[in-house]
């Protein structure tokens, strides 16, 4: 944490948290960051592209988890860029390794190393829940630098399903031994925290992008512009 910025648990959030568990990807990391860094490459379609990427790498996790079949997430992260150079022919489809190589090693989110090393001075564990594959998240934080602020990683690779399976958040509850309402999930997903909340975790949705508010019965329990939310700086 830096020595400029000091924080505190945040009482609005409702300190006293055993655990805050974060999705990955669009929550910690920025999805967007590996077409950016290829931005000029891609040319203008940069955006649509990586809107879509995101899109159908999201679709395909709902579809095969519905189907019952399972393909990890690496692997539909490459059918989902795949898909995309396809559907937007004028981009160099040379381009295909260095996308994929950029995906490994995504920017995080410039607050998030002082969010979690704030909310460890709490005491509480630190946790990630993700569709990545076990193999993909340690990619991730590694790059990122944020591994010794974290104390566990769940991925959903090992039950072979999907969020919002029950079974994905359970592994979180039935690993810490922690009931779901003690337990703060974070996700700028709101899918995603439609099913945690669901599932009985306190939710707080990363609305980052100021997207409309949807699955109306399952509303999260505070909306934040950011993960800063969760931690206030004083004056």
């Amino acid at each position: 944490m830096t020595d400029a910025i000091a924080y505190h648990a945040d009482v609005r959030t409702g300190s006293g948290h055993q655990a805050y568990v974060f999705d990955a990807y669009g929550t910690l990391f920025d999805v967007h960051a590996a077409v950016r860094r290829h931005a000029d490459a891609v040319g203008p379609d940069a955006p649509a592209l990586s809107d879509l990427w995101r899109v159908k790498q999201l679709e395909y996790t709902w579809v095969t988890s519905l189907m019952g079949q399972y393909r990890d997430f690496r692997a539909l992260t490459e059918d989902a860029l795949d898909f995309c150079l396809a559907r937007f022919p004028g981009v160099d489809k040379g381009l295909r390794a260095d996308l994929l190589d950029a995906y490994r090693k995504l920017d995080c989110f410039a607050e998030v190393p002082d969010v979690l090393a704030a909310l460890r001075e709490t005491g509480a564990r630190i946790a990630i829940l993700s569709n990545g594959t076990p193999a993909m998240l340690d990619e991730a934080v590694d790059a990122a630098g944020i591994g010794h602020l974290i104390d566990e990683i769940f991925s959903v690779d090992p039950l072979k399903i999907y969020k919002t399976a029950p079974a994905a958040y359970a592994l979180v509850t039935s690993s810490l031994r922690i009931s779901a309402p003690d337990i703060a999930f974070q996700s700028s997903n709101r899918w995603d925290i439609a099913g945690a909340k669901a599932f009985g975790m306190t939710c707080h949705w990363i609305n980052r992008s100021g997207a409309p508010n949807e699955y109306a019965d399952f509303a999260p329990d505070k909306v934040l512009s950011s993960l800063s939310g969760l931690v206030e700086v004083p004056a």
